[in-house]
């Protein structure tokens, strides 16, 4: 129970610090400026059925926080916050836009779709939080060691990564940004975090 409560916590703080940041660059942001496509843009064509994947994310997220192994769950946190961070601040420097596609036809896909339409910003696009979400998640997922959840969390991870450019949700230059972003969290939390700890066992000494 006390494993338990500790990641819920640990998912709370870090997920939901995506989210102030995210909804709050939006509302502070001047008008974002407009991203070109690139030839990579062009290899997979618009696909709203592409929303499902796209939106297992929200069931990623949780799973990397309950799959990590425990003494690494406060470094996904303080890599999620730090992610955020930075991306915010880039947010704010540089707001971004791009040429989304117009969304018809009929179906539950279109309909979902539309419905994420109307609650997401058309904004925020470089670099890309729900690719270096997506990337901090299967990185804690294989530092349990264990060949089948890294698997499995490498292939989640890969099909939400393509489902983002079948959605159009985001350009590929955002997903670079978004593995170089996953990249910068990582290593900053794990700098973070020994300094901390070495500063704890000089203070006790």
């Amino acid at each position: 129970m006390k494993e338990a409560s500790y990641r819920l916590r640990a998912l709370l703080l870090g997920w939901g610090s995506v989210g102030v940041v995210y909804s709050t660059t939006d509302l502070l942001q001047r008008a974002g400026h407009k991203l070109p496509p690139l030839w990579f843009d062009s290899l997979t064509d618009f696909s709203p059925s592409a929303i499902w994947l796209y939106m297992s994310f929200f069931l990623l997220v949780p799973a990397g926080y309950w799959l990590t192994p425990l003494s690494q769950v406060k470094w996904l946190m303080r890599a999620t916050q730090l992610a955020a961070l930075c991306a915010g601040v880039i947010y704010l420097a540089w707001p971004t836009t791009m040429a989304y596609p117009a969304v018809s036809g009929e179906g539950i896909s279109v309909e979902a779709l539309r419905l994420l339409l109307a609650v997401d910003s058309p904004q925020n696009c470089f670099p890309s939080l729900h690719m270096a979400l997506t990337l901090l998640m299967v990185w804690g997922i294989s530092q349990r060691g264990q060949w089948r959840y890294t698997l499995t969390a490498v292939l989640w991870g890969a099909a939400i990564s393509v489902s983002i450019l079948q959605l159009r949700r985001h350009l590929f230059i955002d997903l670079v940004g978004g593995v170089a972003l996953t990249l910068l969290a990582g290593m900053l939390a794990r700098k973070m975090l020994s300094y901390r700890m070495i500063q704890k066992e000089l203070n006790h000494e």
